[in-house]
């Protein structure tokens, strides 16, 4: 269905996305995955300075360079993509309960 890239590393990986009005707010990025069949690239993210247990998890289309320096994010506005994408995201963290 999808390649998983596990986010083993001991410190989370931080990303910054400006809000409405500019300001910069930290998200956690929880995980990263590709779509079989497709070369787009989708994280998952939830806010730092959140509460946990009503956080929302936030999924964008994603690019990087060669060297992984610049990233950039796009919103997921076509809802066949989106249906694709919350599929694949419930189907890898199942599979993780599952590992666990």
């Amino acid at each position: 269905m999808a390649n998983n890239e596990p986010n083993n590393m001991e410190e989370p990986e931080i990303i910054y996305i400006p809000d409405d009005e500019g300001n910069e707010e930290e998200f956690e990025v929880i995980m990263k995955f590709d779509v079989d069949g497709s070369d787009k690239k989708y994280m998952m993210v939830v806010p730092v300075d959140g509460d946990e247990e009503t956080d929302e998890v936030y999924a964008f289309r994603y690019e990087e360079d060669e060297n992984g320096d610049d990233l950039k994010l796009y919103t997921i506005e076509n809802e066949e993509e989106w249906e694709i994408v919350e599929e694949t995201f419930a189907t890898l963290v199942a599979e993780m309960e599952e590992d666990n």
